[in-house]
């Protein structure tokens, strides 16, 4: 799965006019994937993109769990710094 097929999966929970996940490393898609599992679970969870810039990473969405951003923007850094 890349990028896009990630959004397509998603797109249901993608806020308009935002471009979702705009990373195309592999594991990082199986893993947010798998986190998203459960994200989509959570009432009216939304997410807005998923970037990085210079080994720095954000994950916009809404309604997570405290700390949960955090955990996917360093865990996305660790499989990046592989």
């Amino acid at each position: 799965m890349n990028r896009n097929d990630f959004n397509e999966k998603y797109k249901e929970y993608l806020a308009d006019r935002f471009d979702g996940l705009m990373l195309d490393n592999e594991e990082v898609v199986k893993y947010l994937d798998k986190e998203f599992q459960e994200f989509i679970k959570i009432p009216n969870f939304k997410y807005y993109q998923i970037k990085g810039k210079f080994n720095w990473f954000s994950f916009y969405a809404d309604n997570l769990p405290a700390g949960k951003r955090e955990e996917i923007e360093n865990k996305i850094k660790e499989i990046y710094e592989k």
